[in-house]
């Protein structure tokens, strides 16, 4: 970042605080993301939809960005304080994006935004550019400050292709990778020249579910997950797959389906595209003949279906299956590349999920309104403090 002065801020308990070298005002940064989304609020840029921005202005929330702060370091000091460990910025971050969720972009740009580090980007070649579209916005919209200098300085996004030598410029010069993508993908950045201590995190093809009691299952928890599974269908690494009733019956789910199909024109307010449209009508009659009791939505929106927990899915982007089975079952069921589960449960907090979660694949148990929600914490791996390297700190 250009701006050349460290500033110490301070976060952890009596005797266990880490003091955060940071090229910037933390307090100046939050207020520019403050400001812009003050902004956010009021204009969608044309590059978004309308749930993607939502997603954004929800994760730009001044209290939400110190939070990965808090979360990962602990209760923020007001003044300075005796430190057991110094973190600085660990130096630039190469990114690889994927093709089939384009908010990975701006999110992670986001949160690069809190380290200072410089962010270099490659975007995904067949997909929209959605990092670039919010960096080009919030230039446009930012006043002087911290933000707008790491914006302007040191944010570089780029399409390429896979032969492009500079990627293998940015992998030997980052101090940090991170890819998105297939293990194909994961694998041709890891083959790249890299500096010995530079970590690699390496977001591999996941697959996510949904969770339900019948009891928690209302109309506004039923909307939130159509809204969230309507922004990738199942494309999504944190899209629900399937919605499964957890010891619910066969009675049950051929209910929250009907409801479901009732309540899509009123979560989704926009038509589908003309070849989606085109594309749920065979994935409905493909899982008709696959043995499930499918239902098209209004305006051929999405296609819901109900079988056995034990059926293969039906193909279909915009397919949501509902299935119930008990909650070991859900356990045994669960691909070996689990990530989220999308939870409307009475109480998340009971120990019984935590119990099913420790002998499960999956690293993510979230509100289903939070499935696509990028935190510090993803795939079982706290990338984001390795963002920082340690100081050791002995008086």
């Amino acid at each position: 970042m250009s701006e050349s002065a460290t500033r110490l801020q301070y976060f952890g308990h009596d005797g266990d605080v880490s003091a955060l070298a940071l090229p910037f005002d933390l307090t100046a940064l939050l207020a520019d993301w403050a400001s812009l989304r003050r902004r956010m609020v009021r204009d969608v840029p044309p590059a978004f939809s309308r749930d993607e921005w939502a997603y954004m202005v929800g994760f730009v929330a001044p209290e939400a960005l110190l939070g990965v702060f808090t979360s990962t370091f602990g209760p923020q000091q007001a003044e300075a304080s005796a430190a057991r460990r110094l973190l600085r910025p660990r130096g630039p971050l190469a990114l690889w994006l994927p093709n089939n969720v384009s908010l990975l972009g701006p999110l992670t740009l986001v949160l690069a935004s809190l380290t200072g580090n410089p962010l270099w980007v490659k975007a995904g070649s067949r997909s929209d550019d959605l990092c670039t579209a919010l960096r080009q916005w919030a230039l446009e919209q930012l006043a002087e400050g911290p933000l707008r200098r790491w914006l302007a300085d040191d944010v570089a996004v780029l399409q390429m292709p896979r032969d492009d030598p500079r990627q293998a410029n940015w992998s030997e010069a980052a101090a940090v990778r991170m890819v998105f993508g297939s293990d194909a993908g994961a694998r041709a950045i890891a083959a790249l020249p890299a500096r010995p201590t530079a970590p690699l995190f390496a977001f591999v093809d996941k697959k996510s579910q949904a969770w339900a009691e019948v009891a928690a299952l209302d109309d506004e928890a039923l909307r939130t997950l159509i809204r969230v599974f309507a922004i990738y269908g199942r494309a999504g690494c944190t899209s629900p797959a399937r919605l499964v009733l957890i010891d619910g019956t066969a009675a049950d789910c051929a209910r929250v389906a009907a409801r479901l199909v009732a309540l899509w024109p009123l979560a989704v307010k926009t038509d589908v595209a003309m070849h989606q449209a085109s594309a749920n009508v065979m994935a409905l009659q493909t899982a008709l003949a696959g043995g499930w009791h499918a239902t098209l939505a209004p305006r051929h929106a999405a296609v819901v279906c109900v079988g056995d927990a034990e059926l293969a899915d039906p193909p279909g982007q915009l397919l949501l299956p509902v299935v119930c089975a008990g909650l070991d079952a859900a356990v045994a069921a669960l691909p070996a590349n689990t990530q989220t589960i999308g939870h409307m449960v009475s109480d998340p907090a009971d120990s019984r999920w935590a119990l099913a979660l420790a002998d499960s694949p999956a690293c993510r148990f979230v509100p289903v309104g939070q499935m696509h929600h990028f935190g510090p914490v993803w795939d079982g791996f706290a990338f984001w403090r390795q963002l920082f390297e340690d100081v050791e700190v002995k008086t």
